[in-house]
């Protein structure tokens, strides 16, 4: 199982890239505002040490839209990947770029029928977001589990990546469901490598290791 980083900032993507953690990023448009930077320049930047994919969304809403940024976007760097919103003027538009050898990102799935749809249109890739199916009252892990099966079931090759993760318990369910990637807040990265009985396990061996050199010193 693959782990995306979703956020923009250089310096948390950084923090977690050095413990080896991060295949790739997830970016949108308003994870992008928060930076304060031309748009260009965060995404370039993030490219230049992340070697795995990422992703960078257009705000277009016709395909012609979406097709002119996405061929822009492709060309600030190598492993940049066009994120398109699943609509008809997405499907459209992800046809198109595929067709050119653009990789896509098909963003804001639902259902299992929308991730069937991108699949079908040509998509690298398709985002199910879990955390806001699970907001209303639809089993977002279940979406993705199915989504999964369609995938073994015709060998398609478009990977899932689930997205809007909450907490601990999604990551884990997620990696359990078989999801490809899991793109993750930077927010909960250090949530998932802590545990209280960890601290109090490394507190615990520290005062006995105290307790001995000490009984070593007065021997």
């Amino acid at each position: 199982m693959k782990f995306f980083l979703d956020t923009a900032n250089v310096e948390e993507i950084k923090r977690v890239n050095e413990l080896g953690l991060v295949d790739g990023v997830t970016t949108n448009p308003t994870l992008i505002s928060k930076e304060g930077r031309p748009f260009k320049e965060v995404i370039q930047d993030i490219a230049n040490f992340i070697e795995g994919p990422v992703s960078a969304e257009v705000v277009g809403l016709k395909a012609e839209e979406m097709i002119k940024e996405g061929r822009n976007l492709a060309t600030w760097a190598e492993n940049v990947v066009v994120k398109i919103p699943m609509t008809e003027e997405g499907l459209k538009a992800v046809h198109i770029l595929s067709s050119e050898g653009i990789k896509t990102n098909v963003t804001l799935v639902f259902s299992v029928a929308q991730g069937l749809m991108a699949t079908k249109a040509g998509a690298t890739f398709i985002s199910p977001f879990v955390g806001r199916l699970d907001d209303t009252g639809k089993d977002g892990l279940e979406v993705v589990e199915d989504l999964k099966q369609v995938m073994s079931n015709y060998g398609y090759k478009t990977e899932i990546i689930a997205a809007s993760v909450r907490h601990l318990q999604h990551l884990e369910q997620i990696a359990l469901s078989g999801a490809d990637i899991a793109t993750i807040p930077g927010s909960i990265f250090p949530k998932l490598w802590s545990h209280p009985l960890t601290d109090k396990g490394i507190e615990g061996f520290l005062k006995d290791w105290e307790v001995y050199e000490q009984a070593q010193r007065n021997k």
